[in-house]
């Protein structure tokens, strides 16, 4: 199996596909055609793995993304589809799928820019960063904990029943 991405197009091959279609003709064609528009690259999906054959989920979760993305390419051809010419020029032409919040969500590149260090191609914002102190409490790591919040804590006394009711 192989993955391509360019500007958010992603296309999908099977091993079994076309032996002519193979993933570096697809690469090239690719490459060839997006000079200074924009660029490709190849993603065989098998290679990046570290145990070798796909598990059921991997392929399930391969399969259904596919589908879901060639469903959303159709619907935007059917879209912009007029008088024998495709017109994708709007924002949400070009987009990425991804996950969000266990969500498969198409989410267009114009938005991704704000959002993207390009110089070292990670988003700006790692989410699991977050989770840091948390980590470090967990641990029993050594430091202070700086906490943002300027909220006020409030102290939670347990009180027994009997003392909920007489008030004390």
């Amino acid at each position: 199996n192989s993955t391509f991405a360019n500007s958010g197009l992603n296309c999908s091959r099977n091993e079994n596909c076309n032996e002519n279609y193979t993933t570096d003709f697809i690469y090239q064609l690719y490459s060839e055609e997006g000079k200074g528009v924009f660029d490709c690259r190849k993603n065989v999906l098998g290679h990046m793995q570290q145990g070798g054959a796909p598990s059921p989920f991997d392929r399930n979760f391969g399969t259904k993304i596919s589908a879901k993305a060639m469903q959303w390419i159709s619907k935007k051809l059917k879209e912009t589809y007029r008088k024998g010419k495709v017109f994708a020029n709007t924002d949400d032409s070009v987009c990425l799928l991804g996950m969000r919040r266990r969500n498969l969500v198409f989410q267009p590149v114009a938005e991704l820019k704000t959002e993207t260090d390009f110089v070292h191609r990670i988003p700006k914002e790692q989410w699991w960063l977050k989770l840091r102190p948390l980590m470090k409490i967990l641990a029993k790591y050594k430091t202070s904990y700086d906490v943002s919040d300027s909220g006020q804590l409030e102290h939670v006394a347990m009180h027994s029943p009997k003392e909920a009711e007489t008030g004390a």
